[in-house]
C-alpha cells in the first residue's frame, strides 16, 4: 500500500511504501473489546469511619430491669448517643443510622465494584492496534465516525514531511490551508458546557477529540489546538476513541517508525 507525503503547504513531494500495520484487517468486535478492558473510573468512596465516630453502637439494650435500658419508654430501637443524663435517666439522640443527623450513608459508593481487573491478550492487543491503524488510512470509517463529513476528498492517511522547529501560529495557518476548511473545522479541539446536571458534578467541560498529530521519536511539538502523541507512546485509546476512523495526520518519521512495530 502506498501514500503521499506532503509538505505542510500542502504539495506531494514523494510517493511511499506504508508499514503493513496500514493494511491490516479491521476487526471492530477485537477493538470494540479492547476498548471495554482500557475504561477506567477514578475509585470514589466516603471514609470507612464516615458516621461512625462516636460511641452510640451497643451502648443502649432493650431489656428491663438494666442499666441503660430504654425498655418502657416509647422510642425507637435506634443506636443513640447519651447527651446528657440525670441518675438513670438518660437524654438520647440518635446516631450512626442515615436518618439520624450527621450518620452514615445508607448506600455509599464502594471503591471495589470501580476497579477494573479484566485483562486481554497480547495478540489481541496487536490485532486491535493494528486495526485502529488501518482504520485512520480507510475513508469509510473515517467518514462514518463524522457525521457532518459527507465526502472526503484527501487522500489518507494524512503524511506530512515534518512538523518539527515549526512556530505554533504558522503550523495553524499552514494546516488549516493544508486541511481545507471543513477538515478543520472538525481538527480544532473545541470545548463546551455540557448541557444537564453533569456540570453539577465535576464534569462541567466536554470537548471533541479533534485531530490526532503522531510524531517520531526525535520531533517535537507543543500546542493546544490538536492532540500531539509521540509514536512510542501511540495507544489504541488515541487511535480509536469515539470510534474506529479518527482524522489523525503522521509525520514522515513517524510513518518509518510504526514500519518497526513487531
Amino acid at each position: 500500500m502506498k501514500a503521499n507525503v506532503l509538505n505542510i503547504e500542502g504539495k506531494k513531494l514523494r510517493e511511499i511504501n506504508l508499514p503493513k500495520c496500514f493494511s491490516a484487517n479491521i476487526r471492530e468486535d477485537i477493538v470494540a473489546k479492547v476498548l471495554e478492558v482500557k475504561k477506567r473510573q477514578q475509585p470514589y468512596a466516603p471514609s470507612l469511619v464516615g458516621g461512625k465516630q462516636h460511641s452510640a453502637s451497643g451502648i443502649i439494650k432493650h431489656r428491663r430491669h438494666v442499666w441503660k435500658t430504654h425498655y418502657g419508654h416509647g422510642i425507637s430501637r435506634i443506636p443513640r448517643k447519651i447527651v446528657s443524663r440525670r441518675g438513670n435517666r438518660f437524654n438520647w439522640i440518635g446516631a450512626e443510622i442515615s436518618s439520624a443527623v450527621g450518620g452514615r450513608r445508607a448506600h455509599p459508593p464502594k471503591v471495589l465494584s470501580m476497579i477494573n481487573a479484566k485483562r486481554i491478550n497480547k495478540k489481541e492487543m496487536k490485532i486491535a492496534l493494528y486495526s485502529a491503524l488501518s482504520a485512520t488510512a480507510d475513508k469509510k470509517f473515517i467518514i462514518k465516525k463524522y457525521s457532518t463529513l459527507e465526502k472526503l476528498d484527501k487522500d489518507v492517511p494524512l503524511i506530512v514531511s515534518s512538523v518539527d522547529k515549526i512556530k505554533v501560529k504558522e503550523l495553524l495557518t499552514k494546516i488549516k490551508k493544508f486541511l481545507g476548511d471543513e477538515l478543520y473545522n472538525l481538527a480544532v479541539k473545541k470545548k463546551n458546557v455540557r448541557s444537564g446536571k453533569g456540570k453539577l458534578r465535576g464534569r462541567k467541560y466536554k470537548s471533541n477529540a479533534g485531530l490526532l498529530v503522531v510524531v517520531s521519536k526525535d520531533e517535537k511539538l507543543k500546542t493546544n489546538v490538536f492532540e500531539v502523541v509521540n509514536v512510542k507512546n501511540l495507544g489504541l485509546t488515541d487511535l480509536a476513541r469515539g470510534g474506529l476512523g479518527r482524522l489523525t495526520l503522521y509525520t514522515e518519521q513517524a510513518i518509518k517508525d510504526l514500519g518497526e512495530l513487531k
